[in-house]
């Protein structure tokens, strides 16, 4: 088999990056095919230099993390250790890397590079994905900012027609005295004519 063809593309090795308690992991099984040696020989490699591993580097799956990989994802379902005695590793970039320094081969060195590069690459759309969530929140902040402008502008001016209301109906009430006030007048105007008081002319009364 020719190294060109046993060396996967990035976007083969997404597939098998797998996120476990907050990390984007690979599991050992994986690595070991994509490395090209038996697992058992690959975790004998990393028991050995233990002391590179530390939790955050690597750590072992618990059953139940392991049945949920195999029950949602189709390459951990079927085929040789699909029930292992012994539950898998998950290495993280960090431990794939330190991984890389204990096997050598030439087909494992262009393997790594190409896992650093598929671990790059989903980094980077997940700050991109970051990027438009940002600008989606701020969006929504301008929105409900705007809303609470346009409730407010609403208030002023409902306020706004409730003093003009309150200004129509006091001079309603005002121009309602001054007619009652001029039709007084005039009552009392007519009735003095009826009854033949006239004022005198020139202001001169009779004694």
């Amino acid at each position: 088999m020719e190294t060109n063809d046993i060396i996967v593309s990035t976007e083969t090795i997404k597939s098998h990056i797998y996120e476990l308690r907050g990390r984007k992991v690979m599991i050992d099984s994986d690595l070991s095919r994509l490395y090209c040696v038996e697992t058992k020989n690959l975790k004998r490699a990393v028991r050995m230099n233990i002391e590179r591993f530390p939790e955050d580097f690597m750590f072992e799956l618990t059953k139940n993390e392991y049945d949920t990989l195999r029950c949602n994802f189709f390459t951990l379902k079927g085929g040789r250790g699909q029930h292992s005695k012994y539950l898998p590793y998950a290495f993280t970039q960090e431990g794939i890397a330190m991984l890389s320094g204990l096997l050598r081969t030439p087909i494992a060195i262009q393997v790594n590079i190409n896992i650093m590069r598929a671990f790059f690459q989903m980094q980077k759309a997940l700050l991109a994905m970051s990027d438009t969530q940002l600008q989606l929140e701020q969006i929504r902040s301008d929105i409900k900012q705007l809303r609470i402008d346009m409730e407010e502008t609403l208030r002023d001016q409902n306020d706004i027609n409730e003093m003009i209301t309150k200004e129509q109906s006091n001079l309603t009430v005002q121009l309602e005295n001054l007619n009652d006030a001029i039709a007084q007048l005039q009552a009392e105007s007519n009735q003095k004519k009826l009854n033949g008081q006239r004022n005198p002319i020139g202001f001169i009364t009779h004694k």
